[in-house]
């Protein structure tokens, strides 16, 4: 079918000569949060002026040996162990060689046979069902540095700030079967390295990018087909753009009796096409051995099981325990745990300053709801959110003690966000705080009746007209009157009780 027309079911793909799976791999590259390279000290920082954070080992200079960095060694075990993984005690650093003007040495440091993390796992959640998802192995690698090829007519530019720049590969097996899958996947992966502290994962800027492994075979069919690598997709929607695009190549040219070469590709976002780049290689080509200047990394397990007892709550724990402890559903959990610092703004508020517990259902309503949709809204995230948990807070008791109706906590929350202040104080002062006169709000709602006499002749045919008088009573006093009172005095005045 070169048309391009196919149809989705769950995770099968209808062609013209019958039902297709795809199946997905992917290698995640993670840059160590660290503030030095792998193997020197030169800096990491992003924005740095081009070959400004190069030191002798990076350049690949005659003589310079490398020195490993034990924080990075640090990153890469907790990492380890926050995907539930093994953690090996001895591992061995390889040349991996290639040649390319963005790499000095003519090779590239990295781990093959004897990874310093191996198999573990990761549960996801797609349409309401989990997968379990392997993880083949965790190895350290140095990043090359970056070619720029628009600054000039004639040649190419070399950058190498990112020459030696410490990486994660993080290697999933060939678990997953559709786009959301890998999107998930590679979401709950970006929220666990950033609860962990070990990777920002910030994509925009390179430093969580994923090279996609795209097959596809018959409707059960045991063998895997011929499989494509797509390179340095670098945001979670684009993943899913690539394997989606990728599938439906492959699938074409088998449905008109071709075959799959194996070979690297690149995604183009903007043609929406993935294109090839060069015939896939496999290991012997890049004729890996044990790099003579590293000594094999020889962990002991006390280190091990001491990493093991400084690791924070991550995300699954922390959502069962929101579950459990504020009573949430599955799906408010997974929203405010998805990102560590969401799940700490939440639960800072539902704590209470006093260390009084506020309701965790309202608390969770407001500030996903309310808070996520205005952060979303402006482009934000928590970290520039102008109202502090102790503010949202006070705006929660306002309406506990009856303060303040739901509506005018929207308005307080407005006034917060713009301006800032003590919600407590913007009530008082502004004239806010909530109608609870029982005497006031039956004098107003004695003016409505007697002003519609056809509206109650309505309501008392169709109860459901209730609704336009409490709009109506709301309106005349300024949206303060307490909603419940206002209920029950104009069912008693229209005789609906």
């Amino acid at each position: 079918m070169g048309d391009g027309r196919m149809v989705r079911t769950d995770t099968l793909i209808a062609g013209s000569t019958g039902d297709w799976e795809v199946v997905v791999g992917l290698e995640v590259h993670a840059q160590v949060a660290s503030k030095a390279k792998l193997f020197s000290g030169a800096a990491t920082e992003f924005g740095a002026a081009p070959n400004t954070q190069v030191s002798l080992v990076d350049a690949a200079m005659p003589g310079m040996l490398p020195v490993i960095n034990q924080g990075c060694i640090d990153q890469a075990v907790r990492t380890g162990l926050g995907l539930n993984a093994q953690i090996n005690l001895k591992s061995v650093f390889d040349r991996k060689n290639y040649f390319y003007p963005d790499l000095p040495q003519g090779y590239q440091i990295s781990q093959y046979k004897q990874p310093i993390v191996g198999a573990g796992k990761v549960e996801i959640e797609v349409d309401g069902e989990t997968h379990t998802i392997g993880i083949e192995r965790l190895h350290l690698e140095q990043d090359a540095g970056k070619l720029i090829h628009d600054q000039h007519p004639d040649y190419s530019l070399v950058d190498l700030n990112r020459s030696g720049v410490a990486l994660m590969e993080i290697v999933s097996k060939p678990d997953l079967r559709s786009a959301k899958q890998a999107q998930a996947y590679v979401s709950k992966l970006r929220s666990i390295l950033r609860y962990l502290g070990t990777c920002d994962g910030d994509m925009e800027k390179g430093n969580l990018r994923a090279d996609v492994n795209v097959s596809v075979r018959r409707k059960g069919a045991q063998e895997f087909g011929t499989r494509c690598e797509i390179k340095n997709v670098n945001s979670i929607r684009f993943i899913g753009q690539a394997i989606e695009t990728e599938a439906r190549r492959q699938i074409d040219i088998l449905e008109e009796g071709g075959s799959i070469e194996q070979e690297t590709r690149l995604f183009d976002p903007a043609r929406g096409e993935t294109r090839s780049m060069r015939s896939k290689e496999e290991a012997h080509d890049y004729r890996y051995f044990p790099d003579p200047d590293l000594l094999p990394l020889e962990l002991t397990q006390e280190y091990v099981e001491g990493l093991q007892r400084q690791l924070p709550e991550l995300p699954d724990a922390k959502l069962q325990r929101f579950m459990r402890a504020y009573k949430l559903s599955a799906y408010d959990a997974r929203v405010l745990t998805a990102e560590r610092d969401n799940a700490d703004f939440f639960e800072a508020v539902a704590r209470g300053a006093s260390g009084q517990p506020r309701d965790g259902k309202m608390v969770a309503n407001w500030v996903v709801n309310e808070l996520f949709g205005r952060l979303n809204k402006e482009g934000r995230t928590i970290a520039s959110n102008p109202v502090s948990s102790t503010q949202l807070g006070s705006i929660i008791d306002l309406i506990g003690s009856g303060a303040i109706s739901g509506k005018i906590a929207k308005d307080v929350f407005e006034i917060v966000w713009s301006e800032g202040g003590d919600p407590a104080e913007i009530v008082e002062q502004r004239g806010l705080k909530q109608l609870t006169d029982t005497g006031a709000i039956a004098s107003a709602i004695d003016a409505i009746i007697a002003a519609n006499p056809d509206k109650v002749a309505a309501a008392k045919a169709k109860p459901a007209m209730l609704g336009w008088f409490v709009g109506q009573v709301m309106k005349a006093t300024g949206g303060k009157a307490n909603p419940q009172a206002v209920n029950a005095l104009l069912k008693a005045k229209l005789g609906l009780t």
